[in-house]
């Protein structure tokens, strides 16, 4: 079964502890957006706030670097206890391996993402080095854009190189996720589902995140 990933980028930010209990009680992973306004055109939201987030937070946070040097931020990231980080390989590119043993040494597990624009055989030289692949269904940088149906083919060709090569790492999928596309999303082999919207402008967001995980 997947794993329901809500992002805080979609939550309440006058009420953000209400939405992260709300996490811990029914999500699976707290998904942190990190843009840093030049790999992505858009700044969400640093320490001050994951700071905060660490002292409550019962489940794994899963940090998504979409900034231009994500090896600055590692060893903070790990010392406020978050769990996964994933970078871009657009930012990292022949120092991808590098990074991902760093992440390694801090005890967090590695993540690489790309954007819908990059051949999913950029991640094949990760295969067995990192933990998790974020295959993104939108370009980084802003909530509520439209699933790109595409990835889904990216999801089952990214599968299939694991599955030729004995390695069983996660494949995330992240943007434009509703309770329209969730049960194909999770046919296509997803194993961690990010959702924003979905989860937080539901009437619901308690039984929206219990749909969205096909329970």
């Amino acid at each position: 079964m997947a794993q329901i990933v809500p992002s805080i980028l979609a939550a309440d930010f006058l009420h953000l502890e209400k939405d992260v209990q709300l996490i811990n009680r029914c999500g699976d992973i707290i998904h942190l957006d990190v843009m840093d306004g030049s790999l992505v055109p858009n700044i969400s939201f640093g320490f001050s706030v994951i700071d905060q987030l660490a002292k409550i937070a019962t489940v794994p946070m899963d940090a998504h670097l979409m900034v231009v040097h994500p090896e600055r931020w590692v060893e903070k990231l790990a010392a406020d206890g978050v769990r996964m980080c994933s970078f871009h390989w657009e930012a990292t590119g022949s120092n991808t391996a590098r990074l991902i043993s760093r992440i390694h040494e801090l005890g967090m597990q590695a993540g690489v993402a790309i954007n819908p624009d990059i051949p999913v055989s950029r991640l094949y030289p990760y295969i067995g080095k990192a933990d998790y692949f974020l295959v993104m269904s939108v370009f980084a940088g802003f909530g509520g854009q439209k699933f790109i149906y595409e990835t889904l083919d990216r999801v089952m060709t990214l599968r299939a190189a694991l599955e030729r090569r004995g390695e069983k790492a996660l494949i995330e999928i992240d943007g434009g996720v509703n309770l329209g596309n969730a049960q194909t999303i999770r046919e296509a082999g997803v194993d961690l589902i990010v959702a924003g919207s979905a989860v937080f402008g539901a009437e619901d967001p308690a039984a929206a995140i219990k749909a969205l995980r096909g329970a």
